[in-house]
């Protein structure tokens, strides 16, 4: 066994851990964070993406131990104190880009790493952005849209149809 410490949506966590332990089975099975997806288990769904140092990476290719002494922010995690959705959160509920859900987790924590590094990106942007996180229900283009309209709300120019101005 291997102790780490890690700190995941604000509170810190000392646990020992097997060191083969995936991150994603860490957060689910340990620390109760079951937001983040186990999707495929071999990297191509991104359902399981979390920010590691403020940067999008998919928990099912970060071993556990790999995370000690690191700041890890999961989708339970994005959400303003007193619970008030994140702009990204808001946007994919409001231009309806989810439908079964299972993939929104990592498909939102990835807009958001996007959006970090590119606050207006276009629609080519946005799709290469999300391109390592599959929707097998949307089609993608609900997506997109609630995207923009995140990054127009977080940049403060956004029409009333979502779209930037």
């Amino acid at each position: 066994m291997a102790r780490v410490s890690m700190r995941v949506d604000g509170v810190t966590y000392t646990d020992e851990v097997e060191p083969r332990t995936l991150l994603v089975h860490h957060l689910r099975e340990a620390l109760g964070k079951v937001g983040t997806v186990v999707g495929c288990d071999t990297s191509n769904c991104g359902s399981c993406t979390v920010h590691l140092d403020g940067q999008a990476v998919k928990s099912c290719t970060v071993l556990a131990v790999q995370a000690d002494g690191a700041e890890v922010t999961t989708i339970e995690g994005i959400a303003a104190p007193g619970g008030a959705l994140h702009p990204v959160q808001k946007a994919f509920h409001e231009m309806h880009g989810l439908q079964c859900g299972f993939c929104t987790p990592g498909m939102i924590m990835a807009s958001i790493d996007l959006l970090k590094d590119n606050p207006r990106p276009s629609e080519h942007e946005i799709r290469e952005g999300i391109e390592g996180n599959l929707c097998r229900c949307t089609g993608y283009q609900n997506i997109v849209r609630a995207v923009q309209q995140a990054a127009g709300e977080m940049s403060g120019t956004t029409d009333t149809l979502g779209a930037q101005a």
